[in-house]
């Protein structure tokens, strides 16, 4: 479109053009942000900026934050990310990189995204020796599943990086977090606990939130803007451990490095929630 066309276009829908201004503002922002703050540095009237955000709110891609007076992404944000991530282009970069890792480390490896509150499972490779097909007989995290994202250790390593505000819209019910085997984070503070834990150490893991007898690790792979696109994990059968855990994070930090420069990502420089 040449230059006239786009400056026609924009002025024919200028409520449509400082909406996308809103949305790409807040998804380069680590916190929330107010309403007053955001029209000075975009440039837009306080009443135009209030009225963009409300129907923004309606639609569920901004969400308020009463106690702070301050916005950030909601969940049809996510939804919009998660749609484009489901695309073959991230498959194909990352499908070698997990027949590496399910090589070295003799175990399954997955390549998940956040769907909503949910982990989706996009890949799966398995090693090709070992006694891996006896656990794969009770593993339930097959490609396109959907599991609870705070009990998964591929959902959480994703959901550490996520402000505050995006988790509140992510968990509306905030006391009353499901489990599956009777273990893990209830509430939404507790989860917020173990997300700032994970995000410090760069990896997460669950042991037997998903399934009795297993346990996963997981570690995020950023995009240009240094947001988390995918997380690479692994399961294992607690009886049947091939190697220490410190091996096995190594190994997938090792393969999330490289699906992030895959993409073209820079990894986090600082925390994403304050």
């Amino acid at each position: 479109m040449s230059g006239r066309g786009r400056e026609t276009a924009s002025s024919a829908s200028p409520a449509v053009g400082r909406a996308l201004d809103i949305l790409l503002y807040l998804a380069g922002r680590s916190g929330l942000v107010r309403a007053a703050t955001l029209a000075r540095d975009l440039g837009i009237p306080r009443s135009s900026a209030y009225h963009i955000l409300t129907v923004l709110q309606e639609r569920g891609f901004v969400t308020y934050v009463s106690n702070e007076q301050a916005y950030g992404l909601g969940v049809a944000s996510f939804e919009i990310g998660s749609a484009y991530l489901r695309h073959e282009p991230l498959e194909r970069l990352a499908r070698p990189i997990l027949r590496d890792l399910a090589k070295r480390l003799g175990q399954t490896v997955h390549l998940g995204i956040l769907y909503g509150a949910e982990t989706v499972y996009l890949l799966k490779e398995r090693p090709v020796t070992g006694r891996a097909g006896d656990v794969e007989a009770t593993l339930v995290t097959d490609i396109g599943v959907r599991l609870p994202a705070h009990l998964t250790a591929n959902g959480r390593a994703i959901l550490a990086h996520s402000t505050e505000a995006q988790l509140a819209a992510l968990f509306p019910r905030p006391g009353n977090l499901i489990t599956r085997t009777g273990k893990g984070p209830r509430s939404l503070p507790e989860l917020l606990n173990l997300l700032a834990r994970d995000r410090e150490r760069g990896w997460s893991e669950e042991v037997e939130l998903v399934s009795e007898g297993f346990r996963s690790m997981g570690v995020a792979a950023f995009d240009h803007n240094r947001r988390p696109v995918a997380a690479l994990s692994s399961t294992w059968h607690l009886h049947y451990q091939r190697h220490d855990a410190d091996h096995v994070r190594e190994v997938l930090q090792q393969g999330a490095k490289r699906l992030t420069a895959a993409v073209s990502g820079r990894p986090p420089s600082k925390p994403a929630c304050d």
